[in-house]
């Protein structure tokens, strides 16, 4: 029997634009395949998953998504770090907006961080995500859906054809 519905543990496929709450465009599936997530996995926001449960394919929705259930409120206390750039390789190539991996605790996993600012002494990151505190936008359509294999609810995530194999050389953040 064919899957119709969405629902926790299938893939689902889906075209999506998600905006600012001006209008501004700051991601879109438009001129590629669709996404595909393990419904249930926590693949996409918050928000969005929440509203996939029930879509039938080809069903679309505009859904608002608050802070909260995207990228979490902006944190001012504590949020930034400067460090110096002699701490790094000489070639390392920053720029603003790029996301690195910072072990701030040696107890702790690396946590990602957001280059704002990069002088000829300095880079000063963020541990905010850049879409924090902001309410989204998100027109999704529903392109496919099929049950996930044992592999993909075994590893919490959708495979997709471009994936090697190997799970070694899969990188989770892509």
């Amino acid at each position: 029997m064919a899957e119709d519905t969405v629902r926790e543990g299938l893939v689902v496929g889906i075209d999506y634009t998600m905006y600012l709450q001006n209008g501004d465009p700051v991601d879109s599936t438009e001129g590629e395949e669709p996404l595909e997530v393990l419904q249930g996995a926590g693949e996409v926001i918050e928000g969005l998953e929440k509203a996939l449960y029930g879509m039938r394919i080809g069903e679309s929705r505009k859904v608002v998504v608050q802070p909260e259930e995207a990228f979490g409120e902006y944190e001012e206390e504590d949020s930034r770090l400067t460090v110096p750039r002699a701490d790094f390789p000489e070639d390392f190539g920053w720029e603003e907006g790029m996301e690195v991996y910072v072990q701030t605790d040696d107890d702790e996993e690396p946590e990602a961080a957001y280059v704002v600012r990069v002088d000829e002494e300095e880079v000063e990151l963020d541990f905010n995500h850049p879409l924090a505190g902001q309410t989204l936008h998100v027109d999704v359509t529903v392109r496919s859906l099929r049950p996930a294999t044992e592999e993909e609810l075994e590893h919490g995530h959708a495979h997709h054809e471009d994936w090697e194999d190997d799970e070694e050389e899969y990188d989770e953040d892509e």
